[in-house]
């Protein structure tokens, strides 16, 4: 197929556009796309040969196993387990292992008695019966959960070769819609309205009914590598149209006729057939390490997604020629001007950001928080970009089901050692004595927080019976790793980080200056809102792909995009607060001499007070610029929570109170990582921009 783009799984490093030659910088990561597009695993898993069963040899096999995952709805956030809903099921009931993201995001692999031979076409092939007599309780539960199951559009998804099989469907405007799920049924409403997948038969119109897709058309496409190695073959293709039948007569039983209705005030027996055919189709272009092209077919975002990167683009440009004029401009001609000063009374004669640098380097308040709140930031962000960089390598491949999720774990509690470091070294620069609570909080605060937040979520999955429910022995082996190796790791950076602090360009005056009241511009709120702008708008495309990968069930594949934006993003947060950051200093409030004499009495401002009797009056000024450095960037993070609730009520049907507590409980955990390391981007930047320009400045 021709659609290309970045994703998980195959690892497309080309591109459908001429815009990527706007980023040719960015070479490594982006590579352009030329006829025809080529794909490949990195490092990837080894293709499995398939042949007939005449034919089969230690090389290659014939049977072909079909594994089903839990079952989830784009109206529930409650997943199910397969075995859960009162399906034909494995008597076996073979899993493959799982790792740790698999394990907390609630996914349940298990094999099924859906079994295939190679090349051997078979048509309405019996898989099980189900019986539901009204008599028995056992049989009307699980009949009725299986009804509010299709009532709430919960979805099959089922897994051939490791590749999810595709349901696609053509839609009223003539484009293909193709998801890697497929309904249990469909539902129409007392009121004769056709709920989901019953739009696709007209024989589905009876009020108050649900309609079971028992049957399954399987069409499974391979690709011969060569005849030569006798024939083996290799699946790149798995699709299946879901049908619905109901079969009156056990013993002979045929693909056609009425679809399956079940009333929904059923007083009757009732029995379900479920059969499935699956044929076979050799394709000659498309080859295994192109396989995972057709799930593209599905997510056609590609120019979506470069018009998101170039508005984002434009955005730094922007950005980055405002700060090219302060550097290059207007601060140095300041410092030029300052440092060609030679009488005191010129040195006097002070304006500016100049006129802070006595206190622009006080310890802030709530010192400690600040500390620690950089110190996770920094764990967050280096594993997000290490994250994001192997899957865009490929390392972290769809095929390879929760390795993103492990890499991101495992990376953070590796990372604890640079938490320790970066949260001591400020606090000792912050004269911080309290080392004990610093490093304490440092290793509990934030993980704490959002421990406790899954716990409560994980209790309400329990109650729900919900697939994704963490089991108490995983909950103990995550605390263990915890409390084993992340905490005695921040210790380990927290003691080095204690030994020196980062030193001050100019001397601190014994006595702070008078800050005064602030018009509405100069507020910090004012600036941290207008902060927050920017960067938001240049992700805010990106996040609604991200949640649709989330919340709707769809697979995520494009994170050649997502570093893009990811870099675009530490770009703008570092520019936008080093701005706001210059402007906020640059800030002059009235000038002392007016101020209220009775105001300038306090022992604390008596330095002031003996300025104010002079003739040069005094400009005051804000020089609180730590926490406001920190909040300007992270205030992207209120920004998103405010998109994520809007995204709830206008892209969801999520029903049900457990849901909604679920959902907005995982996005304050998405909303907490995204404050820290935002916060911890703008910090730092603003950090290095006013010792820079203050270490160059005579001053005393």
């Amino acid at each position: 197929m021709s659609t290309c783009g970045f994703r998980v799984g195959t690892n497309l490093w080309r591109l459908r556009s001429a815009l990527p030659r706007l980023l040719l910088g960015l070479g490594l990561l982006v590579g352009l796309q030329g006829p025809p597009c080529a794909a490949f695993y990195l490092p990837g898993l080894a293709p499995v040969n398939f042949c007939e069963a005449d034919r089969e040899t230690a090389a290659c096999k014939s049977s072909i196993a079909l594994f089903v995952n839990r079952l989830d709805s784009v109206e529930s956030v409650l997943p199910y387990e397969y075995n859960t809903f009162d399906f034909c099921q494995d008597s076996e009931k073979k899993s493959p292992s799982e790792n740790l993201g698999q394990v907390l995001f609630g996914e349940q692999i298990t094999s099924s008695p859906y079994q295939f031979s190679f090349n051997k076409t078979e048509t309405c092939v019996k898989v099980c019966v189900k019986s539901y007599d009204i008599a028995n309780e056992d049989q009307m539960k699980k009949l009725a959960f299986l009804k509010k199951g299709i009532e709430l559009s919960y979805q099959h998804h089922w897994i051939i070769d490791n590749m999810p099989v595709i349901w696609c469907r053509d839609m009223e405007d003539g484009q293909k819609y193709c998801t890697p799920g497929f309904p249990i049924g469909c539902f129409i409403t007392e009121g004769g309205l056709s709920k989901d997948a019953c739009v696709i038969n007209s024989e589905f119109n009876k009020n108050n009914s649900f309609y079971l897709f028992n049957h399954v058309d399987i069409t499974l496409t391979y690709h011969r590598e060569s005849e030569r190695n006798g024939g083996i073959a290799r699946l790149v293709t798995a699709r299946l149209d879901p049908k619905s039948y109901n079969r009156s007569d056990e013993n002979h039983i045929t693909c056609d006729g009425p679809p399956m209705e079940i009333p929904g005030e059923y007083t009757d027996k009732l029995n379900i057939t479920y059969t499935y055919s699956v044929k076979f189709e050799e394709n000659k272009r498309v080859k295994w390490a192109s396989r995972w092209d057709y799930i593209l077919e599905s997510m056609p975002h590609t120019n979506i997604q470069w018009f998101s990167i170039m508005n984002s683009f434009f955005i730094v440009l922007f950005l980055s020629g405002m700060v090219a004029t302060v550097i290059l401009r207007t601060l140095y001609r300041d410092i030029i001007r300052y440092n060609q000063m030679t009488s005191s009374e010129e040195a006097q004669d002070e304006f500016g950001w100049k006129l802070v640098h006595g206190d622009v380097f006080r310890p802030p308040r709530y010192g400690m928080l600040l500390s620690v709140f950089l110190g996770q930031g920094i764990q967050v962000l280096i594993m997000t970009f290490i994250t994001l960089f192997l899957a865009c390598l490929g390392f972290l491949s769809a095929s390879k089901r929760g390795a993103l999720m492990t890499c991101a774990i495992v990376l953070w509690v590796l990372l604890g050692t640079p938490a320790g470091y970066v949260s001591a070294k400020m606090y000792k620069t912050f004269k911080g004595v309290n080392w004990n609570t610093n490093f304490l909080l440092t290793a509990l605060l934030c993980p704490g927080i959002v421990v406790i937040d899954l716990f409560m979520m994980n209790i309400i999955l329990w109650v729900e019976g919900s697939s994704a429910a963490i089991s108490f022995g995983t909950l103990i082996s995550i605390l263990a790793v915890w409390f084993g190796i992340s905490v005695p790791l921040t210790f380990f950076g927290a003691y080095f980080g204690s030994k020196k602090k980062f030193g001050s360009p100019v001397h601190i005056n014994q006595i702070p200056r008078h800050v005064p009241l602030q018009t509405f511009s100069t507020k910090t709120l004012f600036g941290i809102i207008l902060g927050g702008i920017l960067p938001f708008g240049c992700i805010f495309i990106q996040l609604f792909f991200i949640l649709n990968s989330i919340w709707s069930h769809q697979i995520y594949f494009m994170f050649g995009f997502l570093f893009l934006v990811f870099i675009i993003l530490l770009i703008t947060c570092s520019e936008a607060t080093v701005l706001l950051c210059y402007f906020h200093l640059c800030a002059e409030g009235s000038p002392l001499e007016t101020q209220h004499p009775k105001f300038l009495l306090g022992a604390s401002h008596i330095s002031t007070l003996c300025l104010a009797t002079t003739k040069i009056p005094d400009f005051q000024k804000d020089y609180h610029w730590w926490w406001r450095a920190f909040f300007t960037s992270s205030f992207t993070a209120v920004y998103f929570f405010m998109y994520a609730i809007y995204y709830f009520f206008t892209k969801l049907q999520i029903t049900g109170m457990a849901s909604t507590v679920l959902y907005f409980g995982y996005t304050m955990i998405m909303v907490l990582i995204f404050f820290l390391f935002t916060g911890t981007i703008g910090f730092f930047s603003c950090f290095w921009f006013v010792t820079k320009i203050y270490s160059v400045v005579k001053v005393d």
